[in-house]
């Protein structure tokens, strides 16, 4: 479970996360991190929340975020929204490190997916883009649906895919949620 202050990596996409306040904490109403990306790093893959807001405030270095149909470039001191329902992925361009807090409202189960996805990728169990192989995934997007999709096909269409793939995944043993090999760490974060 994850606690205030812990700190979860993911080696593939070059993202570090410390938590700021966690669901438990804010009753589900919403999540605060601080993410630090490397140069090259980016977010797994492009994706949609149907039912939850994201508020991107850039503290260092430049970060491009596709969000919708557009390319946003920012900087420290801007704030990047992304309402629900809207596409978006970022990605650092540069040659040095970049720091953003993200505030997640409502929380829902953003927490235990984002501690499943950098699990796996922490133990080697993704392919190079960060995302397990399909039949995991399929578990795993099953369960987490209303907290994140993928901006295509329809949603339905995902939704039929999922019906026939999970039941698979679950049959090879895979399970929804993971938890890494090693617990997170307290990290002390500069404000």
């Amino acid at each position: 479970m994850i606690r205030q202050g812990d700190t979860i990596e993911n080696p593939i996409t070059g993202e570090r996360v410390t938590f700021l306040k966690t669901s438990a904490e804010t009753d589900g109403k919403l999540v605060v991190i601080d993410t630090t990306v490397a140069p090259g790093g980016f977010v797994a893959a492009e994706h949609v929340h149907p039912y939850q807001s994201e508020r991107f405030e850039v503290l260092s270095g430049e970060v491009e975020f596709r969000r919708g149909g557009e390319i946003v470039v920012a900087k420290a001191g801007d704030v990047v929204m992304v309402e629900p329902g809207t596409s978006h992925q970022f990605r650092n361009l540069g040659s040095e490190e970049i720091r953003f807090r993200t505030e997640v409202r409502p929380a829902l189960t953003f927490e235990t997916f984002l501690e499943t996805m950098f699990g796996l990728a922490s133990d080697g169990k993704t392919n190079r883009k960060g995302l397990p192989n399909p039949f995991h995934l399929a578990v795993i997007m099953s369960e987490q649906f209303d907290l994140v999709r993928l901006p295509s096909p329809p949603a339905w269409m995902q939704r039929m895919g999922l019906v026939f793939a999970s039941p698979l995944g679950r049959l090879f043993g895979y399970e929804s949620t993971y938890i890494p090999a090693k617990e997170p760490q307290e990290w002390e974060v500069a404000a």
